[in-house]
């Protein structure tokens, strides 16, 4: 019979010893053969941009056609602006062996922060402090837009400013969901965390009831990501309808309609379609559903030059905001009814 606590047996504080070592290796392996990737192609696309007339016009095509060709064998990791964030680490460190280096110890997403601070002393600063201190990509964030490194220079109390804004570390398995390390090991991200169990029902329901409706829907992705070269965002649903050939980005809210909603929605449209919109596809439309406790409320996402094209034939295949409206409402009284049962 085990009388020790497991926590305190020696076999067990080995193979936990073993196990953590083993991750930190794996992890440092991962990134620095992504980091290194990523440099070097950077380099080519400069090398080869370098080739072309019209610069800045050859560039634009170059990463253009290299994303949809990567992508079509890689996997969704070459996005334009995934390939003009190579390009721009090539370019910010090309004669900074130092930076570089430091780099090498850093993940993706940290230096996709840091290398846009134009200061080769503050991009140190901020490339060692995150080492230094093993700051969490949020917690780099937050001390660049706080503008950390010049309060520091003029605080009067070096270590009361470094203690406020070293609260937060990341945990040991947080580049296992990293978006960047998952797209260079061409893995899937667990899209199902990012939703809540009332988020998850209703998708579920409403992606039924859209393609049971008959109307062209063909299902695509369900927390779909897009990215800039500095953000991901999710997107909660994305079908393509074939009868109108455009896309419908759907994004679920909890709470009252906001003019900020509204706002990101149509950004959400707009980077849709630069970044996903064929040529022969109609503008994307989006259509963002509250769910709020007092009332549903539904609004189609239409921008200004398309607002035609979605009077004189969208309005003809798409379900009517009060049809979307009497389904959520529904979806809520049958979750209500259920969970109280």
């Amino acid at each position: 019979m085990i009388t020790t606590k497991l926590s305190d047996n020696a076999l067990y504080k080995d193979i936990r010893t073993i196990l953590q070592t083993a991750r930190s290796n794996a992890y440092r392996a991962v990134n620095s053969a992504m980091v290194n990737a990523y440099w070097l192609i950077g380099k080519r696309i400069v090398e080869e941009e370098q080739q072309g007339e019209n610069r800045a016009q050859y560039g634009h095509e170059l990463i253009k056609n290299l994303s949809i060709a990567l992508n079509a064998e890689f996997g969704n990791g070459f996005s334009i602006a995934n390939l003009k964030n190579f390009r721009q680490f090539y370019l910010t460190f090309i004669g900074d062996e130092k930076g570089y280096t430091l780099c090498s110890s850093l993940s993706w997403s940290h230096i996709r922060l840091i290398m846009r601070i134009d200061d080769t002393k503050v991009r140190h600063y901020y490339l060692t402090e995150s080492k230094a201190e093993n700051w969490s990509v949020r917690q780099l964030q937050r001390n660049m837009q706080s503008h950390y490194y010049e309060r520091l220079l003029s605080s009067q109390n070096k270590n009361n400013a470094i203690n406020a804004l070293t609260d937060e570390q990341p945990a040991a398995t947080d580049f296992i969901k990293d978006p960047y390390v998952l797209e260079f090991l061409n893995l899937p991200e667990n899209t199902k965390l990012k939703e809540s169990r009332l988020e998850h029902a209703i998708i579920n329901n409403l992606q039924a009831f859209l393609l049971e409706m008959g109307k062209g829907f063909s299902f695509v992705a369900r927390q779909f990501r897009i990215s800039t070269e500095t953000n991901h965002f999710y997107i909660d649903l994305v079908f393509y309808n074939y009868l109108l050939k455009c896309f419908v980005i759907i994004d679920l809210k909890t709470g009252r309609l906001s003019h900020q909603d509204i706002g990101q929605m149509d950004m959400y449209v707009r980077m849709f379609d630069d970044l996903k919109r064929a040529e022969d596809d109609n503008p994307t439309i989006g259509i963002i559903l509250c769910s709020d406790k007092e009332e549903t409320l539904v609004k189609y996402s239409v921008l200004k030059d398309s607002e035609q094209l979605f009077a004189s034939k969208y309005r003809f295949i798409l379900p009517t905001e009060k049809e979307l409206e009497d389904e959520l409402s529904r979806e809520l009284r049958m979750i209500e009814a259920q969970e109280g049962e």
